[in-house]
């Protein structure tokens, strides 16, 4: 009976539901039919086709870290505020303080070009697995399966690509059991159209960061622009818009309960089929250090952010990026618990047990899967600390970061026979490197960073992992602050004049001087040697194969389900419906509107600041034709799954029209990413009519909305 109550329990959990699965857009013939059941009302085709224009040719990576979506004929792109904030702060400076006043091109010649920002599009992917498990066999050895895994892959992309002018790699899926051939276009000439101020696009703050209710304009615009052929090309001042395939009609006809969604994007990162192992060390050990690590950092930048403006746009996106996943790492810790998500887990892999002795196949192929991982696991385990230490209060550090790119300059001044071209070429590529990081630099908020994050280091990381140079510098300094103070301080490396003046002449003296840069190298090279021992690597490579078997032995298990691969920046679909929900004793409308907006307001608090022209905006009513029922709706939820990655993304309704703009999640679902949570986990997003409303009646920007295709 304990069998079948629990093949019974994990199958109900596997059930294909519309709102959870990542899916490849690609392969969408398969979920077609539950789509369509859902509300969908246009072919698979419309939204995925190769040959002929579809949704797909709309959707953008921009950057590599966020999503984009083309909204008219001229490449008018729509993202999130904080998703182009970088590119907002890079561009604003005290007289023009473009994050605290927003920003928006008049016309096409005050489009401002964004350096290094690209805008990528996905051609085509084609299922290449039978091409490359071809020359694989399951006794290779791992190092020698990488290699040729990785050898075929690049020729299945050149010859993808050769006599075109797209780009192509092959992405593996299922730990390494699916491969799929991405092509691409990548526009490297991107430009900064419009942005609102951070107190509508930002609105909220770190406390409504990852909640429901939400009133933010979380939105910023920017096109791509390409060559007179209309490919991509560098900035060039004669540039024209790029002419898409595709761009999304935008409908601002409203929505309601129930209505069929769909969202198309980039997500990054999930763990969907990490098991309880993985669970145990991310709850215990992971993710409360981080928290611990960057709630130190952010302190310490507030503190000076406050104090200054300049150092306050300087440190504004490395605050957000660091406050993000400061609270997302609380609440997903809080969430796995309160979810009940390891014991899930344990069921799930009591049931894999259960079902592997129903065949002495399976047996022999997966018997010892569950307790590789658990091996792998226990030696990962033990480094932990060194990993997440390292990168978090060392490498995250950008003036330790800054140091560590110096690493190998130092190795060629120490050669015993210098060789001057290669220092020369290197000097070159870090004075040019160094533009960007002068411009988010303050001396004073990096040195007290320094001696935090060293304290913190030096007191988590246990003894047995430290290196002789990390002791022999704590017993010889008072406390870590003093030793950042007093080497730092005409470090060459905490000055802009010195530090070109020591790539115009650089000399080892200079580094062998340099205390924190020494400490730096050694404990990247602590890293490496804790990492990367032989016991390590076998760790990892046996959790690598152990994990790619279990997936398979799950897909085999529940033959039914609609598998999708976890994300991996890669394009992928998730559909269901805008539906409110109820969690931990609250329930929640699927909506929010203008007025709970201004009932948030506090001028005394930075986070909730409303600007007097939408005050005016909201007492005079005037909406526009973007207001409903006499009020102006500003966010929505749907039941879409997403994650990082999705930020930016489209949300589009049964006919594949834009109706709003994906940013968040909710707290409730913050161990989504490991376990979707299919009774509460939603998709916060803007509605588009506030975006255009914003756009519109708030900006005067009018030009924009009469590029866009509107559906009323």
């Amino acid at each position: 009976m304990r069998k079948i109550a629990l093949l019974l329990l994990i199958t109900f959990s596997f059930h294909s539901f519309a709102d959870e699965g990542m899916f490849l857009p690609f392969a969408l013939k398969k979920n077609y039919k539950d789509m369509k059941a859902a509300g969908l009302e246009i072919s698979y085709k419309k939204i995925y086709h190769t040959k002929k224009p579809s949704v797909k040719d709309a959707i953008v990576s921009l950057g590599g870290f966020c999503t984009a979506e083309i909204i008219s004929p001229k490449a008018l792109m729509l993202t999130n505020h904080h998703c182009g904030y970088d590119a907002i702060r890079e561009n604003s400076t005290p007289e023009n303080d473009y994050l605290t006043d927003g920003f928006w091109a008049k016309d096409f010649s005050d489009e401002i070009p964004i350096p290094g920002l690209t805008a990528t599009i996905v051609v085509k992917m084609v299922d290449v697995t039978d091409q490359i498990k071809g020359v694989l066999n399951e006794n290779m050895d791992p190092d020698t399966r990488a290699k040729i895994i990785k050898d075929k892959s690049s020729e299945i992309a050149l010859n993808a690509v050769e006599g075109t002018h797209y780009s192509a790699y092959v992405e593996e899926f299922y730990e390494g059991d699916e491969f799929y051939l991405i092509v691409e276009e990548i526009f490297t000439d991107v430009r900064l159209v419009g942005a609102p101020p951070s107190s509508i696009g930002k609105f909220g703050g770190d406390t409504d960061n990852w909640m429901w209710t939400r009133h933010t304009g979380d939105f910023s615009m920017f096109r791509i622009y390409a060559g007179k052929d209309n490919k991509p090309a560098p900035f060039a001042m004669d540039n024209q818009p790029y002419a898409p395939k595709h761009h999304l009609p935008v409908n601002i006809g409203g929505i309601e309960e129930g209505d069929f969604s769909f969202i198309m994007g980039f997500p990054g990162s999930t763990d969907r089929y990490l098991t309880s192992y993985g669970v145990e060390m991310a709850v215990e050990k992971d993710q409360p250090t981080r928290v611990d690590i960057r709630g130190k950092k952010l302190e310490i930048m507030k503190q000076d952010m406050k104090a200054s403006d300049d150092v306050r746009i300087k440190y504004a996106s490395t605050y957000a990026q660091v406050s993000n996943y400061w609270k997302y790492f609380i609440g997903q810790t809080e969430q796995l618990k309160k979810n009940n998500v390891l014991q899930k887990k344990r069921e799930l892999e009591l049931a894999f047990g259960e079902w592997i002795k129903e065949d002495p196949e399976k047996r022999q192929q997966y018997q010892d899967v569950l307790y590789d991982i658990k091996k792998a696991y226990e030696v990962i385990s033990e480094v932990n600390p060194t990993t997440v230490y390292f990168f978090e209060a060392i490498y995250s550090v950008g003036l330790n970061r800054f140091m560590i790119t110096h690493y190998r300059l130092y190795q060629l001044l120490s050669q015993e026979s210098i060789d001057e071209e290669a220092i020369r070429s290197l000097t070159d590529k870090l004075k040019e490197r160094s533009e960007e990081f002068w411009k988010t630099f303050n001396a004073d908020t990096e040195v007290k960073i320094v001696g935090e994050m060293l304290e913190m280091y030096d007191n988590g990381v246990p003894e047995d992992q430290h290196t002789e140079l990390l002791d022999s510098l704590s017993e010889a300094y008072p406390s870590w602050q003093e030793f950042a103070n007093k080497n730092l301080k005409n470090s060459v490396f905490t000055d802009e004049n010195r530090y070109n003046e020591f790539l115009d002449n650089p000399t080892l003296s200079a580094l062998e001087t340099d205390a924190v840069f020494l400490l730096n190298c050694d404990l990247l090279d602590n890293y490496r040697k804790v990492n990367f021992s032989a016991d390590v690597n076998q760790a990892k490579q046996k959790l690598k194969r152990a994990n790619r078997l279990f997936i398979r032995a799950l897909r085999q298990m529940y033959p039914k389900k609609i598998f999708y691969p976890n994300a991996n920046f890669t394009l992928r679909l998730t559909y269901g419906n805008i539906l409110p929900y109820s969690a931990q004793g609250n329930d929640y409308k699927y909506y929010t509107t203008i007025e709970g907006l201004m009932e948030k307001e506090d001028p005394d608090n930075d986070e909730f600041i409303v600007p007097e022209k939408l005050k005016e905006l909201y007492n005079k009513k005037d909406y526009g034709r973007y207001g409903q029922d006499g009020t102006l709706w500003v966010n929505f939820i749907s039941n879409n799954d997403i994650t990082g990655g999705n930020s930016g993304s489209p949300v589009m309704n049964s006919k594949g029209e834009l109706i709003g703009c994906a940013f968040d999640g909710n707290w409730e679902a913050m161990s989504g990413d490991i376990a979707f949570e299919e009774d509460f986990q939603r998709t916060i997003s803007c509605d588009i009519r506030y975006i255009l409303f914003i756009i519109d009646k708030y900006a005067g920007a009018q030009r924009l909305i009469d590029e866009m295709t509107i559906v009323e």
